[in-house]
């Protein structure tokens, strides 16, 4: 059975559950307007929840939001003009930074995708989703020793963050040649994830290509 990781993980629903990851991030709002909690936390439907705690003005929260939006209904231009003026009005926050890297990649704008995330990762070096997504854009680069490399920095700093596992299994299993490597990473996978059918059958098949 073919294995993807081309877009997303999860496949064609994954942007929203990235996005969900990363974006809905609850902002603590400066200045007036209706107050929202400083500190917050983002859960996908598997169990992996982020924390991060920031304060923006209203106006950041809006168009923030309205970027997350556009990027959802595909209007990647639009979005990204607008995380761009998010940047320039709230310089540090990650969050802003990794969907402007996720919807560059989805333009196939690597380049620049590359350089967002970086940015985020200056900002925060031990964040799993820029680890994750800067991965994603060196598999697609053909730069796959430094794909190996994000994500392994990703799980050293949250092992449990079971995205970028299935995603260096899939490195290791169609791009390095690595079984042993792609066998450990799916069975990993599974036991947080254990309803993947998918990856239980790629599991099976790789035990039977390694002996096992």
């Amino acid at each position: 059975m073919p294995r993807f990781s081309d877009r997303r993980v999860q496949g064609s629903a994954g942007l929203r559950v990235l996005m969900s990851i990363v974006a809905t991030i609850l902002f603590g709002c400066a200045g007036a307007g209706p107050k929202r909690p400083a500190a917050s936390e983002t859960q996908d439907e598997q169990g992996f929840t982020i924390h991060e705690s920031v304060r923006v003005g209203v106006g950041s929260r809006a168009r923030f939001d309205k970027a997350i939006e556009m990027l959802e209904q595909e209007e990647y231009e639009r979005g990204i003009a607008l995380l761009g003026e998010v940047i320039e009005a709230e310089p540090e926050v990650v969050a802003v930074r990794i969907n402007l890297g996720i919807a560059q990649g989805l333009m196939d704008d690597l380049d620049a995708a590359e350089k967002s995330l970086l940015e985020a990762l200056a900002l925060d070096p031990r964040h799993p989703v820029a680890h994750n997504e800067l991965g994603i854009v060196y598999r697609r680069a053909g730069r796959f020793t430094e794909a190996r490399t994000s994500y392994q920095a990703a799980l050293e700093q949250h092992p449990d963050f079971h995205f970028a596992r299935k995603n260096l299994g899939i490195l290791c299993d169609l791009y390095l040649a690595d079984p042993s490597c792609a066998l450990e990473e799916y069975e990993r996978y599974v036991e947080a994830v254990p309803d993947d059918e998918a990856v239980s059958m790629w599991i099976a098949d790789l035990r039977n290509r390694v002996g096992r």
